[in-house]
């Protein structure tokens, strides 16, 4: 289909947002950029875009006002919302979505995650508006049909709620983006967030490491963690898929990505100001595969030159991949994964962290 017949529309009173959101979707669609709510409902008098990106904190008129307003115009209340947001809790999450937003994509976004999202939900919406003409066409046939038709629309709508709830999570895409190369990992950022978040939850129980936790903010840090292996998106489908184990070369192609994240991450931290939650993302990034003795990579960092969160991730990284099946290996119980991280006490892990792991490890196993 010609991109003209593809358009989107962003409003954002940012210039350095539109400018971006624009650049990442403009080879794909026809974008209009407007700086306010006001803008944009001039602009939808004379065009009706597939699909509206929307900055929720905006002057004169907020995202929430905004959304309000189009979805009690029957002109407009059809176009999907997705809203712009720096507001990183699902409180704001669910507010939007109850008045009628798809999805929240997080600033600073990057551009090939916002393009990716893009284009998911409007082939969600398309295969939505196939099914209804379907099923306009098929109620005009028997009962049987009829019935047919009812439960495959029900199908879609599951199908389509699934893909939204999976969306609605912070930085997911990003979660997709890594996940769908790597045929064995499925599940593995979402799974250790919640490692990360029992660890994180245990040092403040036990008042260990007080100084440092103490000034992070932790809901970003774990939503930060869905980036640790963002690198992995470089890595060759020969080696990341590869049926078996890896030869040293192949071995030392996949430590690359390591350091491969880490520059997505920097790119992404030179087109923004606010930089705090891309900080969290490169120290997990770039340290969660360095080890407590110093035979670690990249920079083979020992003891405390790991930076806390690193060595945080590193256990929750190393839990899931012995509990996850591999080509090479049947999935390790939850038992023998426990085994493995204490036997590794002052080698691979910080054995303070590795005690608060064995006091709270019966929370990992779900």
């Amino acid at each position: 289909m010609d991109k003209q017949c593809l358009t989107v529309m962003i409003a954002d009173d940012s210039i350095a947002n539109l400018r971006a959101a624009k650049n990442a979707l403009a080879d794909a669609y026809e974008v209009f950029t407007v700086p306010s709510a006001a803008k944009m409902f001039d602009l939808l008098t004379r065009n009706k875009p597939r699909l509206i990106l929307l900055d929720i904190e905006m002057p004169d008129m907020d995202g929430y006002e905004t959304i309000k307003l189009l979805k009690d115009n029957p002109d407009t209340r059809e176009i999907p919302v997705i809203f712009l947001t720096g507001k990183n809790d699902p409180e704001n999450e669910l507010k939007g979505l109850t008045l009628g937003a798809i999805d929240y994509i997080s600033k600073p976004f990057m551009p090939q995650l916002l393009l990716r999202r893009v284009q998911l939900h409007l082939t969600v919406e398309d295969q939505k508006r196939v099914m209804e003409e379907q099923s306009l066409s098929l109620q005009r046939q028997s009962a049987e049909l009829r019935d047919f038709n009812n439960s495959l629309q029900k199908m879609v709508e599951e199908k389509t709620g699934r893909i939204l709830e999976l969306q609605n999570a912070i930085l997911n895409t990003v979660a997709d983006l890594v996940e769908s190369r790597d045929a064995d990992t499925g599940g593995h950022i979402e799974r250790t967030q919640r490692h990360l978040k029992i660890l994180i939850a245990g040092l403040e129980n036990l008042a260990l490491y007080r100084e440092q936790t103490s000034t992070w903010d932790i809901a970003l840090m774990l939503q930060s963690s869905q980036l640790h292996d963002v690198g992995k998106i470089a890595i060759p489908n020969h080696i990341l898929n590869k049926p078996g184990r890896l030869t040293p070369g192949e071995f030392e192609e996949m430590k690359g990505h390591v350091s491969i994240g880490v520059k997505i991450i920097e790119r992404i931290e030179a087109e923004t100001s606010d930089c705090k939650f891309l900080q969290y993302a490169k120290i997990l990034t770039g340290s969660h595969h360095e080890k407590w003795d110093g035979s670690g990579y990249p920079l083979a960092l020992a003891g405390e030159e790991i930076p806390l969160p690193g060595r945080l991730m590193a256990i929750a990284d190393v839990y899931d991949a012995l509990i996850s099946k591999r080509p090479y290996k049947k999935p390790f119980s939850h038992k023998e994964a426990v085994g493995v991280i204490l036997q590794e006490r002052g080698r691979h892990f910080d054995p303070v962290l590795t005690d608060v792991f064995e006091q709270f490890a019966d929370q990992f196993c779900f």
